[in-house]
């Protein structure tokens, strides 16, 4: 795989923050090839590895009984380490929209070290579960937010899965 730098991030506790991240076998050749391209806007680097994400199935780890953790997991974080809005669960990556209440590293963290550590028992595997790196977007007026809030209630559907267990929004019925 090639070296690529690492993304910037953006504290904005207080604001709506958009938040993707991938399991470690899903940044393949390809999507390390997309991450070094220097002279890519962001939002297009993340729509081109979300698209191929969308219908990999490297590192696609998230179903079953890990995808049912995985949704209740993120779920009781609510008002601890964000207020969360919506999130849709792929097979292999996931994406948020919350309010941050905590600094991304920090909540980043805690995501990625408790539920790696769940997954992969509940997988019988070990070592590194997810991806060092995630992208954020603040998410920057109501318009965006409706755009991210609704791409995040489609990903699913586009990709050809089911909403069941894969999606959660604070305004829909779960």
């Amino acid at each position: 795989m090639q070296k690529h730098s690492k993304l910037p991030h953006m504290d904005a506790i207080g604001h709506y923050q958009f938040l993707t991240f991938r399991t470690n076998e899903s940044v393949d050749d390809y999507v390390s090839k997309i991450l070094s391209e220097q002279n890519i806007k962001s939002s297009i680097r993340q729509y081109k590895i979300d698209t191929y994400l969308d219908n990999s199935k490297n590192g696609a780890y998230l179903d079953d009984e890990t995808l049912e953790y995985l949704h209740t997991f993120l779920k009781s974080l609510d008002n601890d380490l964000y207020e969360l809005i919506s999130f849709v669960i792929m097979p292999n990556h996931v994406h948020l929209l919350f309010k941050q209440i905590n600094t991304l590293t920090d909540t980043m963290r805690i995501i990625k070290s408790k539920s790696a550590r769940e997954i992969n028992r509940v997988l019988k595997k070990n070592g590194k579960f997810w991806a060092s790196e995630y992208y954020d977007k603040v998410i920057r007026d109501e318009e965006h937010f409706i755009k991210v809030y609704d791409y995040i209630k489609n990903n699913a559907p586009k990709a050809g899965l089911s909403l069941d267990g894969r999606f959660y929004s604070k305004y829909e019925s779960d």
